[in-house]
């Protein structure tokens, strides 16, 4: 794996400047010169990104000096050019191409092209509700001493359509999210980096390498399990919350969970002893796929199998009914068991094919 590039040396191969020297960090962070680089992926991002780029934009600065490097697979819509554009007026903005077209090899061209001491993960289509996140994040970054921080990354944005916002919901839910996942925690905690941390420590990257660019799916996982192998600390800060909005179709939730389903496999395949019973929630209905078929083959068993879909089904509808009533809001209760089977049938069906399409191989 290649050696990354110090501070001091990108600095150089980019902006042909020397190192900024830091002041003391028990100095107030209004006289503290850090450098902070977001890392932008994006693919056909046209109705979100330039309000993505105007929301960083705005935020307060104090001394942080910023680069936003947008990182583009090939995108076939107007993402590039709305970009363009606003790196023409704003130089903390560059547009970086991204040939592979994965999310991971996009944040490793970030890396490799990045400047700043701390590095932030940040998709192209959220809403961030606070204008002090980059002084959160350095203030963190100094009070902790964590090497990388986590974030709550909830689905309730604004102007969401009826669907959506049943698709936060669900996502939200001990049905439709690993339960054990921090990432709708609102308690600032020392916790595992595999399932939330989102900004990095360049040093974490010198440690651990890469984002592996054989995963499609589920690159942060594997990333943040190299974290947690290597003993380096995460903590999770509630200020830096940043919602992101919720796919708007049934088919783009399922090619969303689809994906994540595939990118769990190969994840347990690469380090087994991230498998644990509790993570395959989602794999209700690859038991459901599987059993269509052991029950072909075994007759014997298809009561059982049908007696387990009936369990299924009243959980679901259990489930929609009590979500809804949390939220008190009858009419979610129209989209929500339409969106959890969606959910277990696209991340169950991502499971299956891994499974036995690549069967005994590492991603």
């Amino acid at each position: 794996m290649s050696t990354i590039p110090s501070q001091a040396e990108s600095r150089t191969k980019i902006t042909g400047h020397s190192e900024v020297p830091l002041i003391h960090p028990q100095e107030k962070l209004q006289k503290t010169l850090a450098t902070v680089t977001v890392m932008v992926p994006v693919y056909n991002e046209e109705a979100y990104i330039g309000h993505t780029l105007d929301q960083l934009l705005e935020q307060l600065r104090s001394g942080i000096e910023l680069e936003i490097l947008v990182v583009d697979g090939q995108s076939t819509d107007n993402t590039r050019e709305i970009v363009s554009q606003y790196a023409i007026k704003h130089r903390e903005i560059q547009l970086l191409d991204n040939p592979q077209r994965l999310a991971s090899a996009a944040r490793n061209v970030a890396i490799q092209q990045s400047t700043g001491q701390y590095i932030l993960l940040v998709d192209g289509h959220c809403e961030i509700p606070s204008n002090r996140y980059f002084i959160d994040l350095v203030d963190a970054f100094e009070r902790s001493g964590a090497d990388c921080l986590g974030r709550p990354q909830p689905l309730n944005v604004s102007h969401a359509t009826k669907l959506q916002q049943a698709i936060a919901q669900a996502r939200s839910s001990w049905l439709g999210h690993h339960p054990k996942s921090y990432i709708y925690s609102s308690q600032e905690v020392d916790c595992p980096a595999t399932s939330v941390a989102i900004a990095y420590r360049r040093s974490v990257f010198e440690k651990v390498g890469y984002f592996d660019e054989r995963f499609d799916a589920c690159e942060d996982c594997d990333m943040n399990h190299r974290i947690d192998k290597a003993s380096l600390k995460c903590r999770l800060i509630p200020n830096l919350t940043m919602k992101y909005h919720p796919r708007n179709s049934l088919r783009g939730l399922f090619r969303q969970l689809y994906r994540y389903g595939r990118g769990r496999v190969r994840l347990m395949r690469k380090h087994p002893d991230s498998f644990q019973i509790i993570t395959k929630l989602p794999a209700i209905m690859f038991a459901i796929i599987a059993g269509l078929f052991v029950s072909w083959a075994m007759p014997f068993l298809l009561t059982f199998y049908f007696a387990a879909m009936v369990v299924y089904v009243m959980v679901v509808f259990a489930t929609s009914i009590w979500e809804s009533i949390k939220k008190r809001d009858s009419r979610l209760l129209l989209w929500l068991p339409v969106v959890f089977v969606t959910i277990h049938a696209g991340a169950g069906t991502g499971i299956f094919i891994e499974t036995f399409a690549e069967w005994g191989q590492k991603p």
